[in-house]
């Protein structure tokens, strides 16, 4: 009879290959490695925002220092020294900004004093269309009370049983003191950050290439780190510096085409709105909307004319039009654009951690963004991703 197995057959069991777990370590780490990005990503979000009061005046006093530093170079150029340079830039900056308050204060005040009698037009322009026969929209209009009516019916409490005192609660009435209060120390808040970001902006003039010299130091051993680390921060301060001139070269472009335009119309208090298209002008799709929004209000107002706020709208859109697709990219070169949609998301993004600053700043804060990660080998793929 033929055997068929031996009592010394041992079972061998398989062990796992090296590369099956070389797979799993990895894919691990990997894991771990996107969990830590996430979690870094979230807490660099959160700090941002609790962190808002500080790092504004100071990303402001920065982009502040980009500007006004070609001026002050000049100056030491000249022997001049940095100390009395910066001080002499930034007061003829104070000066010109009390100059145009001082100026512009009393346009400023008749756009507010010009506010009761718009809205008094209104309700008359309202009044009268409500005389008029009932349409599409009184009809909802006034479905829309019938179910308010029925609805406050259907709320209100019941009897009140013997024994039970119904209780009413007054809301206070308007304090006016306290909203003044809170007017003036809010306005004394907004004076002191001021006053920290001059401070600031003329420490960082003082101080010059100080911290160039500091990160060139700190590079590396060798000469050769220390010649890449300083044309990599050259290149970085003049595609920044660049940047914001063409930004303010453009706004006051648009300041004074969009106050000729409106002089021409004949709209009353056109510097003052000039000036707001200017400054609104650095926040782009979104600044441009909210001018034109306004100024066709205004316009309509004053003239109570369509087809003479349709010509304003019209004018000033076009030329922020103009400004944005023939003025910035001829002045600025290739590499400073960045891409649409990458703008857009940076505004949401940058509106939703600090407001309205954010959005101010959203901008000029991506374009430094790009400028650092072109010259960074590391960072180039996130320059690729701004850049059009």
């Amino acid at each position: 009879m033929a055997e068929t197995g031996s009592s010394d057959d041992k079972t061998v069991l398989a062990s796992p290959q090296p590369d099956t777990l070389m797979e799993q370590v990895g894919s691990d780490v990997d894991a771990i490695r996107v969990a830590l990005i996430v979690v870094a990503v979230l807490g660099t979000i959160l700090m941002l925002q609790y962190a808002q009061p500080v790092l504004i005046p100071i990303v402001v006093a920065i982009l502040l220092s980009y500007v006004l530093g070609p001026a002050v170079s000049s100056l030491a150029r000249h022997g001049v020294p940095r100390v009395l340079g910066s001080f002499l830039v930034l007061a003829l900056l104070c000066g010109a900004l009390g100059v145009g308050v001082y100026t512009l204060t009393g346009q400023a005040l008749a756009i507010v004093e010009t506010v009761p009698a718009a809205a008094r037009r209104l309700v008359a322009r309202l009044e009268s269309r409500a005389k008029q026969p009932e349409g599409a929209l009184e009809k909802v209009q006034e479905a829309a009370k019938e179910l308010e009516r029925a609805a406050e019916r259907a709320s209100e409490p019941g009897p009140v049983p013997k024994g039970v005192t119904r209780v009413q609660v007054v809301e206070p009435a308007f304090a006016a003191r306290e909203y003044l209060w809170a007017g003036g120390m809010s306005a004394l808040a907004l004076l002191a950050q001021f006053a920290m970001v001059l401070f600031l902006v003329y420490f960082l003039l003082v101080a010059g290439d100080l911290f160039k010299r500091k990160l060139v130091r700190i590079a590396g051993p060798t000469l050769t780190k220390k010649r890449i680390t300083l044309q990599i921060m050259e290149e970085i301060d003049r595609q920044i510096s660049g940047f914001l001139r063409v930004q303010v070269i453009t706004s006051a472009v648009v300041a004074v085409a969009t106050s000729a335009a409106l002089w021409w119309f004949g709209v009353e208090q056109f510097v003052v709105w000039g000036l707001l298209a200017g400054i609104f002008n650095s926040i782009p799709y979104l600044g441009p909307l909210l001018v034109t929004g306004a100024l066709g209000i205004v316009t309509f107002m004053q003239f109570d004319q369509v087809l003479t706020t349709v010509y304003v709208c019209l004018a000033t859109l076009a030329i922020t039009s103009l400004e944005g697709w023939l003025l910035t990219p001829a002045l600025m070169g290739r590499a400073a654009q960045m891409n649409p949609v990458a703008i857009f998301i940076g505004l949401l993004f940058w509106s939703w951690v600090w407001g309205v600053m954010g959005t101010i700043l959203a901008v000029p804060m991506m374009m430094t963004l790009k400028a650092i990660c072109d010259r960074i080998e590391d960072l180039q793929p996130m320059a690729e991703m701004l850049g059009e």
